[in-house]
């Protein structure tokens, strides 16, 4: 994320109360379309079946490329995750998450499970060890990944560090760059559930 970019975040969200009338995350046009791929779910079993990335009919989806080792940016944007949707109430429960493992060595689906859990009551683990099809997904979202191991054996893993919310098309409707905060998430997302629910009323 360039410093412009953060340096804009910043002032959008940085103080105050949410804005509530306008997006502060990056909306693309055309909107990016993901609805065509698919990862397998490994929610409740370790097999897992092919999940589609779109949302259930009424629900929005947010969509997160990360790994459970990681220090620093994942759990701070999944922290902000679960701040946003308790500061939104009940009508967050339309919300579902969606985290998808970069380091499927060391994220076994019951290591992915509980790490889930901690950020969200909602979600859906999805892991594989095919890393073509781990890039086409990611080539999708206009994201990537790497993982290396060095001479010491240490892991480095470096990652496409923005959410998307995704609807119920495969449409990408917004995406948040590292560092937009609990702020523009609850922001965004209360913009969101009320064009959703003024959709289908």
């Amino acid at each position: 994320m360039t410093a412009l970019l953060a340096l804009a975040i910043t002032s959008l969200v940085g103080c105050g109360s949410a804005d509530t009338t306008r997006i502060v995350g990056v909306q693309r046009t055309p909107a990016i379309e993901v609805g065509a791929v698919s990862l397998p779910e490994v929610t409740n079993s370790d097999t897992g079946s092919p999940f589609n990335f779109w949302a259930d009919s009424g629900s929005l989806l947010v969509v997160y490329f990360g790994f459970t080792n990681c220090p620093d940016l994942c759990p701070t944007t999944l922290a902000d995750l679960r701040t946003a949707r308790k500061r939104i109430g009940s009508t967050a429960d339309i919300v579902d998450l969606a985290l998808i493992t970069v380091d499927p060595v060391r994220d076994t689906a019951e290591v992915l499970r509980s790490y889930a859990g901690s950020f969200a009551t909602r979600f859906h683990v999805l892991r594989t060890t095919d890393l073509h099809a781990l890039a086409t997904v990611e080539t999708a979202f206009l994201a990537s990944s790497s993982v290396t191991t060095l001479a010491d054996g240490t892991v480095s893993v470096s990652h496409t560090a923005s959410a998307y919310v995704v609807d119920s098309t495969g449409r990408v409707l917004v995406e948040w760059p590292f560092g937009i905060g609990a702020k523009g998430m609850e922001n965004d997302l209360r913009i969101l559930i009320k064009q959703l629910k003024e959709s289908t009323s």
